[in-house]
């Protein structure tokens, strides 16, 4: 099973490359329409976004250091893709007769990613300086994923992959925008997050078409892996903290919560810790549906803050 630690540093066995016969053919409509409106949705950080509109001196110092702070936590979790999605491209190339539709995909969800960096990072350093790493050094492990090792992992399912950090992860992921985008009343964080929430619609209508594709096709033993690993992901990764800093019970919170706070009362494009937990809630419960639907169980969690859910 698929382990979430970045301490080991075994060699990944990586399968070797089977071209042929190459099939390209569209075979899953809806991915395909994916990559066309992510071309057709294509825009330029420089030029479309009106970066001359931000008035930094709108804002108390405290609000604007809050503000950096949020805004360069998001460039880091978003920094994640950048290594995560070409490995996670590689890993559909190597594998044999995998559709070429996620393949496509793929290409274009990385790019997006790296525009969604660059403008988060050029938020942070116009609000007073982006910061190159966490002032609480507890959180470094917890922001370093193996996320690139796991996709490429010959040993990893990647039907299980996908069913854990494309549907399940990145839904999570579209539904925090939606708070912080719905709470951007400063003209260019709410252009920047518009942008962002655009893309990570398609990056999680993505994950969930390929596990509804897949899912017929999974037997149990199959299935028992996905169920564990989602759980896997949930217990030492979201409950660590990763997307939402207010669930960590190691790490003390209290500064990430008020800078949240803070930017979220000054519409930074930013939520409370309460509505990201609500937010959580929300969504676990419907995805736990969804998976159900698709013979996959995913059973009750107890997290110290949140309860059973």
């Amino acid at each position: 099973m698929q382990t979430f630690s970045s301490s080991s540093h075994a060699p990944t066995p990586i399968m070797v490359e089977r071209r042929f016969p190459l099939d390209l053919q569209r075979s899953i409509l809806s991915i395909r329409e994916l990559y066309e409106t992510g071309k057709r949705q294509r825009w330029i950080p420089q030029k479309d976004i009106a970066w001359a509109e931000l008035d930094p001196a709108a804002w108390p110092p405290a609000v604007l250091e809050a503000a950096r702070q949020v805004w360069s936590r998001r460039a880091w979790v978003e920094y994640t893709g950048l290594a995560e999605t070409p490995a996670l491209l590689i890993r559909f190339c190597l594998e044999l007769d995998r559709e070429s539709d996620p393949k496509y995909f793929l290409t274009v969800r990385n790019t997006e990613e790296a525009w969604h960096v660059e403008c988060f990072h050029r938020y942070a350093k116009a609000l007073g300086g982006y910061l190159a790493r966490p002032a609480d050094p507890a959180w470094e492990p917890v922001l370093n994923r193996t996320l690139y090792r796991d996709a490429l992992n010959a040993m990893q399912s990647l039907d299980a992959y996908v069913a854990v950090h494309c549907a399940v992860e990145d839904g999570l992921e579209l539904e925090l925008y939606r708070l912080y985008a719905g709470n951007a009343r400063e003209p260019v964080a709410a252009q920047i997050l518009q942008k962002a929430l655009a893309a990570k619609e398609r990056h999680a209508a993505f994950g969930w078409l390929y596990l509804e594709e897949r899912a017929a096709q999974m037997d149990a033993a199959l299935r028992q892996s996905v169920v564990a690993q989602i759980t896997a992901w949930l217990q030492e990764v979201a409950f660590a903290g990763y997307h939402i800093p207010s669930l960590s019970s190691t790490i003390d919170t209290r500064a990430e919560s008020a800078a949240a706070t803070l930017v979220a009362e000054a519409g930074l494009g930013a939520a409370t810790p309460e509505s990201e937990q609500q937010a959580f809630r929300d969504y676990l419960a419907s995805a736990r549906a969804r998976l159900g639907e698709l013979g996959l169980a995913l059973p009750a969690l107890r997290h110290p803050v949140l309860g059973e859910i």
